[in-house]
């Protein structure tokens, strides 16, 4: 019950039904709100306790200083969590494990249980092994069910274990696409309240659902766990970004080029731990897909959330989406009845402004390795000649970790541009040329794009018409489509359009993330040996969300981010030195040129069969019956009773080490002295750096692990895969393949240098892996460190990136700068982040990786305080003091507790 010092209680009457609500029109100053601060006022004014909500936290909202820094910590607590297999597997075996710890430690193991609706969407498992026939869709499922089948008990298991929890079993769709079309609510109905919708999610592209306007954003899976215990979510009222749209798209550009466009603006700008939120006139002529394609984006230009308002719009997708019609009544009296209702000439106050005439957009794709490296469409070739410059180096890394070759040794070129020309024979004897640049993917995959009906028809169509000029993909490109739910194919079947994406070799190979994830599956042999035999700089296509290197396939350097048509249009040019934009695409049945523009629809032949194509009736029957599976799904044995059985002999899912010794009080925190760099890493190393997703090597720590547990090297699987499992984990952790680790030159992957194994005085230390030398320096008792540059730990919210940094023996990290979910989660696993000063880099302090570190001051956490900054020392004279990225009181209690999981295990016992 809230202690309502505002007297907010009301009641909302929406025909035949009635609702309380809390009335923000009760706090003064909350009509000048931008819409997200709304909801997190709403969300104070429901959960006041006055204790860890009290009415000033509320009262701060309502007198927010737009133009202040964060300074004033609240506790929101979200409505639900959404997950998904990858990132949800941990989740739930921490729970099974909390269980048994509330057990040992005398609680009752009943507490630990979703107090909040949780669902889980198994989405990440699914690999495009099989592409380019029209049974590949029913190959790829059986590898999953065959890969995963001990995973999936396991979550089999969870459903009846677990009150609140539900389960999206595979082959159904990807979780946000799952989340818009389905799950989300807009406003939630529970106990009698209604109250806007809001999450977390164990992925960071739950940003998705704000085109909704749905507030929520994603969190490593360790806070995720925590706010499904009933835990709120400790965060500073951040600044609130207002991203003006004016004007409409031109014809001829799609909402990936708007995306693009919106992604490289506010990376520029700097928003990272802000607030972006949607408004001005503009709005109204965004669609809710391209809404929604906008928001999933949210993690590429680094804000917390990136949200719109509710207004019409919502409400016709809601309709046609299957939600009931008081559920739509409802949504539309409450939005109306709290000011959440898009009023299009309103501005709120916001902290900042940027704007965008959305005439202006022009056809865009983004590479070779980021997503806010946008180029323009008509440059991308050009682009390209110089790019790849980068990746055909035969001279290994330099000392800076970057690529580079002297003119000596510099590659072949041909007309300007590298160039390896190699000949490839086919299965059929057949023979083909490919070279630097041959886009050897090309994958319409992601939730981003795939929800969007209009780009994903505007792909099929360019599919018919090629067909129709006698063009389809070139035989080194792997075509794949993977779908974010089952109505995408149900429209594409009722338009007549499958056959011709079929023709392309755009044949269905799952519903789920495949490639946009990293699970391309392999190259045909005889590519995959050309291009490692040659060292081609081979490309992907991707209508996803994240092109990192090392991240869509081991044999492809570069990367880049496109439209599903235009991901249909580089299959068939079959290279990125072609220059879509004015080189032809290949010659139709009479030996014509074909050009892109030959093939490309119009806004009105794509308007008419979304029009024609897509109805609340596909929505009905691919929803209908979400949670239940299939028959094979429903035929998985799983053990009974609220504690997880254990299987010694598994390689998929083992009881994590977290609780072990640990006791109901809490273990000063310590010092920190004698520390060793594990690694020294450059700028934009992110948690696929830090722990992958994608293939696990046979020669690496973890494939060596699976091969000693009598694993075969066709059944590794993908790191995401084996979540459940921390011994693979912590063998993958800083194992990805184009990790460069700057205290180990001339290696690329998981190698360091290992002290433990130098000789005395001689200043040197042997090459190791990162695993091996973590165990050795664990086994000595010398704790370990992190130097990185800026923007550490940027992309997937991967609560692996920071467990298995812990398990290493990572004590602390010094970074330039965080992305805001890995600096989090680092707290959450008991590992102290922290930033050089202002200005100051490891270069500019002369660190080399090879001293040895102290931090003092880190003790004053146990007065109850959180030092500004501590002093940090290395052996060699260096001294600084670097600023303690433990942002919030209850971050610090984190700490203090040896980790998040710790301090809510202790928490529920005591209740």
């Amino acid at each position: 019950m809230s202690a309502n010092s505002f007297d907010a209680r009301s009641t909302l009457r929406v025909g035949d039904e009635s609702y309380e609500i809390f009335k923000l029109d009760k706090v003064e100053g909350s009509a000048r709100l931008p819409y997200s601060l709304k909801v997190l006022l709403e969300n104070l004014l429901r959960t006041e306790d006055g204790a860890n909500i009290t009415a000033d936290h509320i009262r701060a909202i309502g007198g927010w200083d737009s133009q202040a820094q964060p300074s004033q910590e609240i506790q929101f607590t979200p409505a639900r969590v959404i997950m998904q297999d990858f990132t949800g597997v941990p989740c739930v075996v921490d729970l099974a494990t909390m269980r048994e710890a509330v057990k040992e430690l005398g609680g009752d193991p009943a507490k630990i249980n979703p107090l909040a609706p949780a669902e889980l969407v198994i989405d990440h498992s699914v690999i495009a092994d099989k592409f380019g026939t029209k049974d590949a869709f029913g190959q790829n499922v059986e590898l999953e069910y065959g890969r995963n089948k001990e995973r999936y008990q396991f979550l089999r298991w969870g459903q009846t274990a677990f009150d609140e929890f539900k389960v999206v079993p595979p082959g159904t769709g990807i979780v946000h696409q799952v989340n818009i079309e389905h799950l989300a609510r807009t406003v939630m109905v529970r106990g009698g309240q209604a109250y806007p919708d809001t999450l977390v999610g164990t992925d960071s592209h739950t940003t998705m659902v704000n085109g909704l306007g749905v507030l929520g954003w994603g969190v490593g899976g360790i806070e995720a766990e925590a706010a499904m215990l009933g835990q709120p979510v400790s965060m500073l009222i951040p600044r609130v970004v207002g991203f003006k749209l004016t004007g409409e798209l031109p014809a001829g550009t799609t909402a990936t080029d708007l995306v693009l466009t919106i992604t490289e603006m506010l990376r520029k700008h700097g928003v990272v731990g802000k607030f972006v939120e949607f408004y001005g006139e503009g709005v109204a002529a965004t669609s809710l897909a391209n809404r929604a394609t906008i928001g999933n984006m949210s993690p590429e230009f680094g804000s917390t959330a990136a949200i719109f308002p509710i207004d019409g719009e919502t409400l016709n997708y809601l309709r046609l989406t299957g939600r009931d019609a008081q559920q739509v009544a409802l949504v539309e009296a409450y939005a109306k009845e709290q000011g959440l209702w898009l009023d299009p000439a309103a501005e709120p106050d916001f902290s900042e402004k940027l704007e965008l005439d959305l005439s202006t957009v022009v056809p865009s794709i983004a590479g070779p390795k980021r997503p806010q490296d946008r180029i323009v469409l008509a440059n991308a070739a050009q682009q390209f000649s110089s790019d790849v410059r980068n990746y055909v180096s035969d001279t290994g890394v330099d000392e800076a970790g970057k690529e580079s070759f002297p003119a000596s040794d510099a590659p072949a070129v041909s007309n300007g541009v590298p160039s390896n020309p190699t000949t490839v024979t086919a299965p059929d004897g057949s023979t083909y040329e490919i070279d630097h640049g041959a886009v050897t993917v090309a994958a319409i995959t992601s939730c981003t794009n795939t929800s969007n009906p209009y780009v994903m028809v505007a792909a099929a169509l360019v599919a018919k018409k090629a067909v129709e000029k006698g063009l389809t993909r070139k035989p080194w490109v792997k075509t794949t489509l993977a779908p974010g739910s089952k109505v995408v194919t149900d429209y594409f079947d009722k338009a007549g359009l499958t056959p011709y994406l079929d023709k392309v070799g755009f044949n269905l190979v799952g519903y789920g993330c495949t490639t946009c994830i990293g699970n391309s599956g392999p190259l045909p042999d005889e590519v995959s040996k050309a291009v490692n035999e040659n060292d081609l700089a081979v490309t992907s296509v991707l209508s996803g969300n994240r092109n990192f290197e090392g991240r869509i396939n081991p044999d492809v350097k570069m990367n880049y981010l496109a439209s599903p048509p235009l991901v249909v249009a580089y299959a068939i040019a079959g290279s990125m030195k072609v220059d879509i934009t004015k080189d032809a695409l290949g010659t139709d049945q009479d030996g014509k040129p074909v050009y892109l523009t030959d093939i490309w629809p119009s806004e009105a032949e794509v308007n008419d069969v979304v029009a024609n194509a897509i109805g609340e009736d596909m929505f009905n029957k691919s929803y209908q019956d979400v949670f239940a599976g299939d028959a094979q799904w429903q035929a998985l044995p799983i053990p009974t009773g609220n504690t997880f059985e254990w299987d010694s002999e598994s390689t998929y899912v083992r009881k994590p080490p977290y609780f072990e010794g640990m006791t109901m009080e809490t273990t000063p925190v310590e010092d920190i002295t004698g520390a060793r760099v594990l690694a020294k890493l450059g700028d934009s190393v992110t948690t696929d750096h830090i722990s992958p997703a994608g293939a696990i090597k046979a020669d690496t720590p973890a494939g060596k692990y699976l091969t000693e547990h009598g694993i075969e090297r066709r059944d590794f699987n993908s790191y995401g895969s084996r979540r459940g499992n921390h011994e693979v984990m912590i063998r993958g952790t800083f194992a990805n393949i184009r990790l460069r680790n700057q205290i180990a030159p001339g290696t690329e992957g998981g190698y360091t240098r290992d002290f433990t194994r130098s000789a005395e005085g001689d200043g040197g230390a042997p090459g190791s892996f990162i695993y091996d030398a973590s165990q050795n320096y664990q086994a000595a008792g010398i704790p370990l460190v992190i130097l990185a540059g800026k923007e550490y730990g940027s992309g997937s919210s991967r609560d692996w990136a920071a467990k298995g940094t812990a398990l290493l023996g990572v004590k602390a990290v010094i970074a330039e700068s965080y992305e805001r979910i890995h600096r989090s989660n680092l707290i959450g696993m008991g590992v102290l982040p922290l930033q050089f000063p202002e200005g100051q880099t490891a270069e500019t302090l002369g660190l080399t990786g090879e001293e040895t570190f102290s931090f003092t001051g880190v003790t004053e956490l146990n007065d109850g305080t959180t030092p500004r900054t501590v002093k940090v020392t290395t052996d060699t004279g260096v001294e600084f003091d670097g600023v303690v990225r433990i942002d919030t009181p209850g971050e610090a209690d984190y700490y203090r507790n040896g980790g998040i999981l710790q301090y809510v295990l202790r928490s529920l016992i005591r209740k």
